[in-house]
């Protein structure tokens, strides 16, 4: 049985603002979101995989500081196209960003990405990691990511599939999978999810 701990980084100023903040803008924590990570407890792994954006790589920095950080750039953070580093506030009462809205976040990002082009691509980074893992016998591993690459990951593996807002995670928190090795090669699903 394998364990992953799936963290999401902690805050940055973007984050404070609610601002789309996606794989074009390499945000590093802010003061608030490192000292929240600093207080919290995490399960303890053997490995670490993470976005190689600089929120992620910080927050697996604090959070697990003697041990190397493996980058996988498939669990980079959605592509939000002309929504890139905007709210709500800046992009209401845009043609773009209400068409957006009303399709329910099912139309692609304008210049960005489709949700199931995204969905895919965090899927195909986390197949990665739990094939490394087993290939590596590894016990214990864990995934820092963005809170919608997490969202994509457990929307496409967890049961029932498909489920995508379900899965929302604040910053700093994680879910705790158990991935049986039969299981996975056999239908490439998570055992068992538990909200950390």
């Amino acid at each position: 049985m394998l364990k992953v701990v799936l963290i999401r980084h902690g805050k940055t100023l973007g984050n404070t603002q609610g601002r789309y903040i996606g794989c074009k803008t390499d945000e590093r924590l802010c003061i608030q979101g490192i000292e929240e990570i600093k207080k919290r407890q995490y399960p303890e792994v053997e490995h670490v995989y993470a976005s190689p954006m600089k929120r992620c790589l910080e927050t697996a920095a604090l959070i697990y500081p003697n041990l190397p950080i493996n980058p996988i750039m498939l669990l980079r953070e959605c592509d939000f196209g002309k929504f890139e580093n905007k709210n709500y506030h800046e992009l209401s009462g845009t043609k773009d960003y209400q068409r957006w809205i009303d399709s329910n976040g099912t139309l692609p990002f304008p210049k960005g990405e489709g949700m199931e082009e995204f969905r895919e691509r965090c899927a195909r980074g986390f197949e990665e990691c739990i094939l490394e893992a087993f290939l590596n016998q590894k016990k214990q591993i864990a995934i820092i990511a963005h809170g919608g690459t997490i969202m994509s990951i457990l929307s496409y593996f967890a049961e029932p599939k498909g489920e995508y807002f379900k899965w929302q995670v604040g910053n700093g928190d994680f879910y705790e999978l158990h991935i049986d090795k039969e299981v996975w090669e056999q239908k490439r699903e998570i055992s068992l999810v538990q909200k950390g």
